[in-house]
């Protein structure tokens, strides 16, 4: 099974659940459009037409580019399997495929997933040939028109308008397959917990049902062994809590914390035996120490007061959509997220690829992850979104780099949160669930105005005055004037019945500074004549909202030009327009000797504990 195939840019697909052999799929498939959705079997297609996996057929990197509207499309693939040993197994995988899709291995109908965003696999093992190619072939369902489907930004008129762009259909994620044993590992949870000093650990297995399994656990900081542990399996389950020695001293403590500044990453080693002794699984993984939470109106990492200077990214590239050119081009968004000033993003209205998370993780940047809405509110729009939030949440919750979940933007999907309960309801049951699947983080119930359930308050304001921003979040100001008089957007911040309790607020949504060259073509929420324009205005801009004492964090609009929206701070191909350093400055503000100092120290610090023990890197990574 090679992992080294020079086609294949984007790298293994699910970092936290690493195995050292995988396949990619990823590069040529035979490609079928089936505008009216006519064909319902593999036999019943003509295929004529190539496409690159695994970027849509919408997109020019995919080499389709066809962007009418189309009900369904085919996909088929033949690969040589690998030798299985009796007892192995050979997973199926998609990272994600927009947006029903049905799959059949060698005729055989194998299974179906529904959400776009989310993954899923298979287990082909009994479909497979005994000798010669294996066939796979895929048909994704995806109504252009349906709004009552979470789609995020994906545009149901033909042409993108406004702030909706071009749709994506079918594959836009890895497709791979691995081989496994009869039992394996299935999925992994970390959760660190500060209070204690450690990390509660949860494994599922799946395959064949054995007693007396054990499941052997390694924690490393770089090359540091932590904790070597082997705990019993029971009904195919472990759930147990690491203690890891405390080293007491806030200096020692602080250097095995994550943060931004300092993304230190603890490496896992885990390993199924038989009762024989026998090796049945080994899959790598990583956590982190880190705790995320809320105290009176501010936000909090590690304890600390933690001000939160976030940009809104949504995560589209000019040739791929949603799929990102290659890996690299994954990192270079964190890292140039982190190079202009931010210490986090918003991924606005996308499920991002836990490559990028993967980056966020070990780079060190902030996310907040926001659910993709639906238009409509209707029965079948509920459970279609609760569906795919709970997946999305299953596949994301380890990641150290989240550190709030959004589930609404605004009033997306629920148009009349003020006068009709049930979309209230609606909002306040998401909160809540939310919350219970992962009481560890903050939730934002709906990121705007109209808010009933939150733990952050997240105002949008695309006011383009910086003098009245700062009059209208001076902290001087009474706070009931900002809910009662108020209303960015011209909406009501709060809805009736729901006061504000002292939570903090956050600008989620300013700015919208646009500058290109086509100024009939493209558009922003104000706009700059000139780029020495734009860079004044952007620092006039977040120099007030830096000066508010009131807000505990702001996010600003946004991170790259997309499509016809020309108000990113980088053109769409992430070219700054402005010099890197000039924006950064802007958005953090200068530095006093003092910080610089501190920061040389903790560069200094970071430096030394890292060459004794090197934090995770790419190569550490099976498939990478």
């Amino acid at each position: 099974m090679s992992t080294s195939d020079a086609t294949n840019t984007h790298l293994y697909p699910r970092p936290q659940l690493a195995r050292a052999e995988w396949l990619s799929l990823n590069g040529p498939w035979a490609f079928a459009l089936d505008h009216n959705a006519r064909w319902t079997q593999p036999a019943q297609v003509a295929f004529q037409a190539t496409i690159t996996v695994p970027f849509a057929p919408e997109t020019s990197a995919s080499g389709i580019g066809d962007t009418s509207f189309c009900l369904a499309c085919w996909y088929r693939r033949e690969f040589d399997a690998p030798p299985l040993a009796p007892g192995q197994r050979l997973l199926l995988h998609f990272g994600a495929v927009d947006y029903a899709a049905t799959v059949w291995v060698n005729d055989r109908l194998v299974g179906r997933h529904t959400g776009g965003y989310t993954p899923f696999s298979f287990d082909i093992t009994e479909e497979l040939q005994p000798s010669g190619p294996q066939t796979i072939v895929v048909r994704a369902e995806d109504d252009p028109q349906d709004l009552a489907k979470p789609r995020g930004k994906q545009d149901w008129l033909l042409e993108p308008h406004s702030i909706w762009y071009p749709r994506t259909t079918g594959i836009w994620q890895t497709v791979w397959c691995e081989r496994v044993g009869a039992v394996a590992i299935s999925e992994l949870r970390w959760t660190p917990n500060l209070i204690d000093w450690e990390l509660r650990f949860d494994a599922l297995l799946d395959g064949e049902r054995r007693e007396n399994l054990r499941l052997s656990v390694k924690l490393y900081l770089g090359n540091m062994l932590l904790a070597d542990d082997t705990y019993s399996v029971m009904a195919g389950e472990v759930h147990r809590r690491i203690a890891l020695s405390d080293p007491g001293i806030d200096d020692y403590r602080n250097e095995l914390l994550w943060s931004p500044n300092q993304p230190t990453i603890i490496r896992a080693e885990l390993q199924v035996w038989g009762r024989r002794g026998e090796l049945l699984d080994e899959v790598s993984s990583y956590t982190a120490l880190r705790q995320v939470g809320i105290q009176g109106d501010r936000f909090l990492l590690n304890g600390r007061p933690y001000p939160l200077r976030l940009v809104l990214d949504q995560g589209y590239w000019p040739q791929s959509g949603m799929t990102a050119p290659d890996d690299a081009a994954l990192r270079r968004d964190v890292e140039l997220a982190k190079a202009m000033g931010f210490n986090g993003v918003r991924k606005h209205q996308k499920i991002e690829d836990p490559r990028y998370l993967y980056y966020a993780d070990t780079l060190g940047l902030l996310v907040w992850a926001e659910m993709p809405s639906a238009y409509r509110f209707t029965t079948q729009a509920v459970e279609r979104l609760e569906h795919e939030w709970k997946a999305a949440i299953a596949r994301d919750i380890s990641h150290p780099c989240i550190v709030a979940w959004v589930p609404f933007n605004e009033s997306w999907g629920v148009p009349d949160l003020p006068d009709n309960p049930a979309q209230r309801h609606y909002v306040q049951a998401l909160y809540h669930l939310t919350k219970t699947l992962d009481p560890t983080r903050p939730v934002i119930g709906n990121d705007g105005w109209e808010s009933a359930s939150t733990d952050i308050l997240g105002i949008h304001d695309y006011d383009g005055n910086p003098q009245q921003i700062a009059q209208r979040y001076d902290a001087g100001q009474i706070i009931e004037q900002l809910f009662t008089r108020e209303r960015p957007g011209g909406r009501l911040l709060l809805l009736d019945g729901h006061a504000h309790t002292g939570q903090p607020i956050m600008l989620t949504e300013f700015g919208g500074i646009a500058f290109s060259e086509d100024a009939e073509a493209t558009w922003g929420y104000t706009r700059s004549s000139d780029l020495a324009a734009f860079q004044q205005q952007y620092a006039a801009l977040l120099a007030a909202v830096r000066a508010s004492k009131l807000l505990a964090g702001f996010c600003y609009t946004q991170f790259a030009d997309t499509y016809q929206e020309s108000n990113g701070l980088l053109y769409a191909d992430r070219t700054p327009k402005i010099p890197l350093d000039e924006i950064m400055l802007a958005t953090s503000g200068p530095r006093s000797e003092r910080q610089l100092q501190v920061e040389q120290e903790w560069q200094a610090r970071m430096l030394k504990f890292q060459q004794q023990q090197p934090i995770l890197d790419d190569e550490e990574l099976p498939g990478t």
